[in-house]
């Protein structure tokens, strides 16, 4: 017994004690989401005296439009996630497959540039959208299509030399047999490099679309208008005044935002789990 849990049983201790950490915020924050008194102070009893009344202040308060945040929310994360895939895509392949002057200075620039943390761009970012605002209101500061831009660039860099290496592992014997068939470089990009670099497609959308989703300083800085505010914006007008805090309904609005991301973890593992890894060679 002994040498067994020298070998194997210290693994299950450490694994439990890493699922307890993991899953006590889960808890504690749904318990706060039903607990009557709308604080954090009585969290001693777990569900002592659940209510559903948090639930349903959610949807029915005017003043804090809830639907209108997850809505947004929803869209602006699926937007960047879907420009983050193509244009990390288009870029990987160019610095992947072709030979040109300028390439080695771009792939070193991308990573040059994460070296500074986007702190620094922050107030670029609010001179940048007001300016632009007077000349295409679209775009500018306060709207939802303005803070995607931001995102699609903010992430570009990192999504491209991920993508890039990713596409390195597929042989280019591929593209040259699609050429030969009389296929252009546009579908041998789309019907030949895409379905078989997928999981990484997968990663670099569910990345985005999670960190659009917690993102809280960038929306907060861009978006001006209540009612075209993101989740994470939005919920923090919950609890940001001192004599009107209500954790209760905060930690239930969390928990439903949160449920998009676990459904897709859920049915996409697969992929992330190959996109993670370097197994992507194709033949």
């Amino acid at each position: 017994m002994g040498r067994w849990f020298l070998k194997y049983g210290w693994r299950h201790l450490v694994g439990a004690a890493a699922v307890v950490v993991a899953l006590f915020p889960l808890v504690f924050v749904a318990a706060a989401s039903v607990n009557p008194s709308g604080t954090l102070t009585g969290s001693d009893d777990l569900f002592a005296d659940p209510t559903a009344d948090h639930y349903r202040t959610l949807f029915t308060d005017p003043l804090h439009p809830f639907g209108s945040w997850f809505a947004n929310s929803m869209a602006v994360g699926v937007t960047t996630a879907a420009g983050s895939v193509f244009l990390g895509a288009c870029a990987a392949y160019a610095f992947s497959r072709f030979r040109f002057r300028g390439r080695r200075a771009g792939l070193l620039g991308l990573v040059f540039v994460q070296l500074f943390p986007q702190l620094l761009a922050y107030v670029a970012i609010f001179l940048l959208l007001s300016e632009l605002k007077e000349v295409f209101p679209a775009i500018g500061l306060g709207s939802r299509l303005g803070l995607v831009m931001v995102y699609l660039g903010g992430a570009l860099g990192v999504n491209t030399y991920l993508m890039k290496g990713f596409f390195d592992t597929v042989p280019k014997e591929l593209d040259e047999s699609a050429q030969i068939d009389g296929a252009s470089h546009a579908q041998v990009f789309f019907r030949v490099l895409l379905p078989l670099v997928a999981p990484i497609l997968v990663v670099v959308a569910l990345f985005s679309f999670v960190a659009t989703l917690n993102d809280f300083v960038i929306a907060g800085l861009v978006l001006t208008d209540p009612d075209q505010q993101t989740l994470a914006v939005g919920l923090y007008q919950l609890v940001s005044y001192k004599l009107g805090q209500n954790w209760g309904v905060f930690a239930a609005g969390a928990l439903i935002g949160a449920l998009p991301v676990l459904v897709l973890f859920q049915f996409l593992q697969r992929f992330i789990v190959g996109g993670l890894t370097s197994g992507a060679v194709k033949s």
